[in-house]
């Protein structure tokens, strides 16, 4: 079942489609934003020039440092008195980047997590535990707003609290949920912790998680301890929020709902667009939206894309779990390695937890990584010989791996702190 007819396009409809909407938002950021018809001049680009979706490749790219020295509403293309909603990122590393919707864009943005609702088989009769934050952040209101579109009635929780968002779960009997991986972890530790039986004392099906990559052990985990199914959602605010792209429970690929955002991979050092199936970063031109219209934005995610249809019927191109962020990526003595891989390794191996934290550090001229896991609560040895074994054996995964030797400490269970939003994965001391 779909949401949408245009999930299952022909294909040929759809690049008909998206060409029509390419060559509007063309037109509409030349026009009304002076940012953007500067770049076009630059590169002596005209909007006629746009007359085919490869043309696509003319245009420039935008990064989120742009949105930045635009701050605030710089690159709107419409007047404010048309803007109904602003949210922004949080800032901690410059100024925050803010992102403006029309009402016209808060339908998109209805109907695209419509959609994602629809993959997780939600309905009028199901009761959303919203964990995701709200605020400034677009994902809480972005769960929160569609679901009530829908009819599904909402439990606005947000993050924090987790005894008592265990206690609203049992007796309010919510079927689904929304939050960070590493947050549903974290609940159903706390939840083994305090003695319920989560199979029994809980009516979750299905959980909606993003906002941090997630390895597939990490995934099977989430949904084996809750007994749920898990669909994976993507999204970036300055593309939407939540909604870009999400899973269905026939596949573990994302469906990107590329009849708003057109999706490319490019090399992120050259820029050159890759073909169907290689890995690079991931780059969304805005083709809907009317308040924040955005070309070629360089969302700095790693992954790669297939048209392949989905056996679920829909047509639209799906891509694979973010690998990795091209500017968060470590590299080790030369050697490229993103946070995920490690999650993938460890996620592999009996007796640890998938809770780790990785801690990079200068040696000299050298890089040192270390990393810090968990062992599992289940692990039954007690003496010294057994604990080496244990570290011996990841050490030697990792190192088949990633090609680099990385310093390990076995640590007790919980000793990690857990994150009630996204995980720190990564403390880079260099």
């Amino acid at each position: 079942m779909t949401f949408s007819k245009n999930e299952s396009l022909p294909r040929e409809k759809l690049r008909k489609l998206q060409l029509e909407y390419l060559q509007e938002t063309v037109l509409r950021v030349y026009h009304l934003v002076p940012f953007y018809k500067k770049k076009f001049e630059q590169m002596g680009i005209k909007p006629n020039d746009i007359t085919s979706l490869e043309d696509i490749a003319k245009l420039p790219f935008t990064k989120k440092q742009d949105l930045r020295e635009n701050y605030p509403f710089g690159l709107f293309s419409v007047d404010m008195d048309q803007i109904v909603r602003i949210h922004s990122s949080s800032g901690t590393t410059g100024k925050p980047t803010v992102v403006g919707y029309t009402e016209s864009d808060m339908d998109i943005w209805a109907e695209v997590m419509g959609r994602v609702f629809t993959m997780g088989g939600l309905t009028s009769k199901d009761l959303l535990h919203n964990a995701t934050g709200y605020g400034l952040f677009t994902g809480g209101l972005g769960f929160h707003s569609a679901a009530e579109r829908m009819k599904i009635a909402v439990i606005p929780s947000s993050t924090g609290f987790t005894s008592r968002q265990l206690l609203l779960l049992r007796d309010f009997g919510a079927t689904a949920i929304t939050g960070t991986p590493s947050f549903a972890l974290h609940l159903a530790e706390r939840a083994k912790a305090e003695g319920y039986d989560i199979q029994k004392d809980f009516k979750l099906r299905v959980g909606f998680f993003g906002a941090e990559p997630a390895s597939e052990g990490l995934k099977n985990e989430i949904a084996n301890v809750w007994g749920i199914d898990y669909i994976e959602v993507y999204g970036l605010s300055e593309i939407i929020g939540p909604g870009v792209a999400s899973s269905c429970k026939h596949s573990h690929l994302l469906h990107v709902n590329e009849d708003h955002f057109y999706p490319e991979i490019i090399d992120p050092q050259s820029g050159e667009v890759l073909e169907d199936g290689k890995r690079g970063e991931l780059v969304i031109t805005t083709l809907t939206k009317q308040g924040l219209p955005i070309i070629r934005y360089k969302t700095g995610d790693i992954t790669s894309i297939t048209r392949i249809p989905c056996r679920c019927g829909r047509t639209l191109c799906r891509i694979e779990s973010i690998v990795g962020r091209s500017d968060d990526m470590l590299v080790i003595n030369g050697v490229n390695v993103f946070p995920s891989q490690i999650e993938h390794v460890l996620s592999k191996i009996s007796d640890i937890s998938i809770n780790y934290q990785i801690i990079a550090e200068k040696q000299g001229y050298l890089d040192k990584l270390e990393i810090d896991v968990e062992l599992s609560e289940d692990f039954m040895g007690d003496d010294v010989c057994e604990l080496e074994q244990l570290k011996k054996k990841i050490q030697h995964e990792l190192l088949n791996a990633l090609y680099i030797n990385v310093n390990l400490r076995l640590v007790a269970p919980r000793s990690i702190k857990r994150s009630e939003g996204k995980a720190l994965r990564v403390i880079d001391k260099r």
